[in-house]
């Protein structure tokens, strides 16, 4: 059985943001229902978090909480967002490889 939550979110939706990604990946991990969970950062959802204080509040409230967030290099530097991502505690790194090695394991990612 998967105890792995991955969760791939590229949405610039505040409202998706925060009632369904940080919602749900907070709640399963704080509430136990799934050992690990991993939010990998992409594109879009890269600005809004950038320009959004209440967003970047809750994200250092869910790493506090043992949600692992990560967020693509690349696509930081593009936009030009990696010190803003990195103030909120988010990793940054090239994800491509991470991405990958999610796809190619089989297990199920929730892409929103």
């Amino acid at each position: 059985m998967q105890n792995h939550a991955k969760i791939l979110w590229t949405t610039d939706n505040k409202d998706t943001a925060l009632n369904m990604i940080c919602l749900y990946a907070q709640n399963a991990k704080i509430q136990g229902w799934i050992e690990k969970v991993t939010i990998l950062v992409w594109g879009a959802s890269q600005t809004l978090i950038s320009q959004d204080k209440e967003l970047q509040e809750k994200i250092k409230e869910m790493i506090n909480d043992g949600v692992e967030i990560i967020a693509c290099q690349a696509c930081a530097e593009k936009i030009g967002v990696v010190d803003s991502l990195q103030s909120c505690g988010i990793n940054t790194f090239y994800t491509g490889q991470i991405l990958s090695d999610w796809i190619k394991s089989g297990e199920n990612i929730v892409s929103v």
